[in-house]
Parts: structure tokens; C-alpha cells; sequence
């Protein structure tokens, strides 16, 4: 924190992605400037690797074999500074006020963790669909729903620094959903909270590897929401109880 101006970490998780100019430059553009950018390179190709080159002046650049996106967070957060961080796939954009009205809002209300509504794009950066996350009333909401489904979009999400010491690291053994475990297992901890904002872009492509590893994908899915079932069932219990009194 500088002059009481908290810092703010972006990861941006990288591997053989033509957009990846686009999202840094997302970041860049933010109208909040406390910021600090680590971008993982998580085993590009030299192809892909040149596109960086005009960044690296203005990022801390880190390189490991590729060993998924989980591991790339964790390699993220372990070198981040910030007092918050946010999370943004290298296909994907943020609002340019992103940071500023997320972090205007958590510090408000005091809030360790975040997140937001989302527009659809596609591959030209454009609008297909306005708001197509889910609306939230309260962090109960959020437990209920993740009993079903993720019902959040990573990319969205801005958490203090105490939370990922309190949590730790994603789960490196899971490839596809190591952010649907990672807020049940904040949810176990910690109030998750919905701000009613669209600030990030999520990008629709032919590439993306949830339409290229669906299957893969619904296989952990539907193991890590058996998994916490019953962990869920008794927070709920515990949140009921709560907003009765």
C-alpha cells in the first residue's frame, strides 16, 4: 500500500494465445493506476512468446513450463505485492474502470472478496450479449447456487490479500475447474460478494478450452460438486440460521 492507496495485482495466466495484446492492454488502459501486472507464461511457443515483447517494460514477467492454469495462479500469487488482486485470462478483457469501481466497493462495505457481472464477446472484440451472469442478492444466494453450478466468471473476481493466505493455492490437480474449487472452498471462509457492474469482457471463440475439453471439463465438474456437497449443505444450514436470527 502506497500513501494508503492500496496496490493492486493482476495475474494474467498466458499459453499460445493470439489475444493475449488485448488483455494486457486492457490492463494498461485501467483509470485506477496502483497497479501492478504479472503476467505467467505457462509454456508458450516462441510465436506466441515474441507478441509480449512491447510489454515487458511494464510487467513482471514470469516463465515456467506449462503446467496449467492453476499453477500459473499460484506462481502469480506467490510473487504478487498487492494488498488485492484480480484475475484476467489472456482472451479475455476488463472495463477500463474495472479496478477502480470493483475497489471503490470492497472498500466501502470492508469486503474480502468480489465479483461481477460479464458481457459476452467475440473473436473481433465485439458485444454479442450484455449481462449474462447470474443476479445475486446476497453471499447465501452465492453458496445455494454453487450447490448447482460456478456460478462465477474468475475474471471478475477481486479478492484481498488475506484471502488467498487464508485459502491458499488452487488445486493443481484439477485442469478445467480449479476456480469452481477454489470459491467453494473461499465460501467455507469467507462472505463472497456480488457487485451489480458489468466490468469484464468474456471472450466466445472457436479456441477456447471449454468448448475444445467439454467433456474433460463436466468429468471434474461433476466430481468436485460431489466433492463438497455435504460441506455446502452444512454452510447453508449455518448461513440459514444466521440471517434468521
Amino acid at each position: 500500500m502506497v500513501n494508503n492507496i492500496p496496490l493492486v495485482t493482476i495475474i494474467i495466466p498466458f499459453y499460445n494465445c493470439n489475444f493475449i495484446s488485448h488483455a494486457i492492454n486492457s490492463v494498461l488502459r485501467q483509470t485506477y493506476k496502483q497497479i501492478e501486472i504479472i503476467l505467467v507464461n505457462d509454456g508458450s511457443s516462441e510465436e506466441y512468446k515474441n507478441q509480449l515483447n512491447p510489454y515487458l517494460s511494464k510487467i513482471t514477467y514470469i516463465e515456467q513450463t506449462n503446467q496449467g492454469v492453476a499453477a500459473a495462479l499460484n506462481q502469480g500469487l506467490k510473487h504478487a505485492n498487492g494488498d488485492y488482486v484480480a484475475w484476467l485470462s489472456s482472451d479475455d478483457l476488463f472495463d477500463n474502470k474495472k479496478i477502480e469501481v470493483q475497489l471503490e466497493y470492497m472498500l466501502e462495505d470492508q469486503l474480502d472478496i468480489s465479483f461481477t457481472n460479464f458481457n459476452h464477446i467475440n473473436e473481433n472484440g465485439l458485444i454479442t450479449n450484455h449481462n449474462v451472469g447470474k443476479v445475486f442478492a446476497n453471499p447465501l444466494d452465492v453458496v445455494e447456487t454453487m450447490k448447482s453450478f460456478c456460478p462465477i466468471n474468475g475474471c471478475t473476481v477481486m479478492m484481498s490479500r488475506k484471502v488467498w493466505e487464508t485459502v491458499g493455492d488452487f488445486d493443481v490437480k484439477l485442469k478445467y475447474v480449479q476456480d469452481y474449487d477454489y470459491w467453494i472452498r473461499t465460501s467455507f471462509q469467507f462472505p463472497i460478494h456480488y457487485l451489480h457492474s458489468t466490468l469484464t469482457n468474456y471472450r466466445v471463440h472457436r479456441n477456447m478450452g471449454t468448448k475444445k475439453h467439454y467433456k474433460d471439463q463436466m468429468k471434474e465438474f461433476y466430481h468436485i460438486r460431489e466433492k463438497y456437497r455435504v460441506e455446502l449443505d452444512l454452510l447453508l444450514s449455518r448461513l440459514r440460521g444466521e440471517s434468521d436470527v
